[in-house]
């Protein structure tokens, strides 16, 4: 599996994505400064109440964001291969089909999980060293939050990255790389929405049941594969 995963990673040159992450996660920073600096220069009031405020604000979009990224995985390592058949030549190696299906899922979902925890780090503590110059939120960052931030950003990344495989079920359907990527959209659309301070991602156990779907859609994809016919 190891090995199934090293080629394909290779093959797909995931440095590039990597790459894509990072920028992206410095994108989040600046757009949350952004925020921050035109809300403070037109109302001289805080965009954010409190860091904790703000952590979450960042870790929501955090999550959106590379829940769309696990989409374009997808669509790139098995979307588009089933699409163009490119799959076929694949699959004629003394390969197992459920081993070389699964290898790719397990890059999509330990990709997301592990973007999501760096991107996470990289954001909260990019802006609170910042505000400390900065002074864009009031208040400090108490000691006895930190242990709770963690693990709520280690729950959110396990969701998010069950959650990312959703799209599979869209895509595989037809064959179709934008219908991967929009149900992705539509699925962060939802998730991330928020009125009047409330949104259906703080309640962690739809996050999860969405995740435990991914998970389901996973295992069926990659038991059903022997299946599938991949010349239609």
């Amino acid at each position: 599996m190891r090995n199934l995963m090293r080629m394909e990673m290779k093959k797909y040159k995931i440095g590039g994505y990597i790459r894509g992450a990072v920028i992206a996660s410095a994108i989040i920073l600046l757009f949350m400064l952004f925020v921050s600096f035109v809300q403070k220069a037109e109302e001289g009031a805080p965009a954010f109440t409190s860091l904790l405020e703000a952590f979450d604000f960042g870790v929501t979009i955090v999550r959106g964001t590379f829940i769309v990224f696990a989409a374009v995985l997808l669509s790139r390592l098995v979307i588009e291969e089933f699409r163009s058949k490119s799959i076929t030549v694949l699959f004629m190696y003394p390969i197992s089909r459920k081993k070389l299906i699964a290898a790719k899922l397990a890059i999509v979902v330990i990709f997301t999980f592990c973007a999501i925890i760096l991107s996470t780090l990289f954001v909260t503590s990019g802006y609170y060293l910042l505000n400390r110059w900065l002074d864009l939120v009031p208040g400090g960052l108490p000691l006895s939050a930190l242990a709770s931030q963690g693990l709520k950003a280690f729950i959110n990344a396990i969701a998010a990255s069950g959650m990312g495989l959703i799209p599979l079920f869209f895509g595989m359907r037809k064959h179709s790389v934008s219908a991967t990527i929009v149900s992705s959209i539509l699925m962060m659309a939802i998730i991330t929405s928020s009125t009047n301070g409330f949104s259906l991602g703080s309640i962690i156990f739809i996050p999860l049941a969405l995740a435990v779907t991914g998970g389901l859609i996973a295992y069926f994809t990659i038991r059903n594969i022997e299946h599938v016919d991949v010349t239609t």
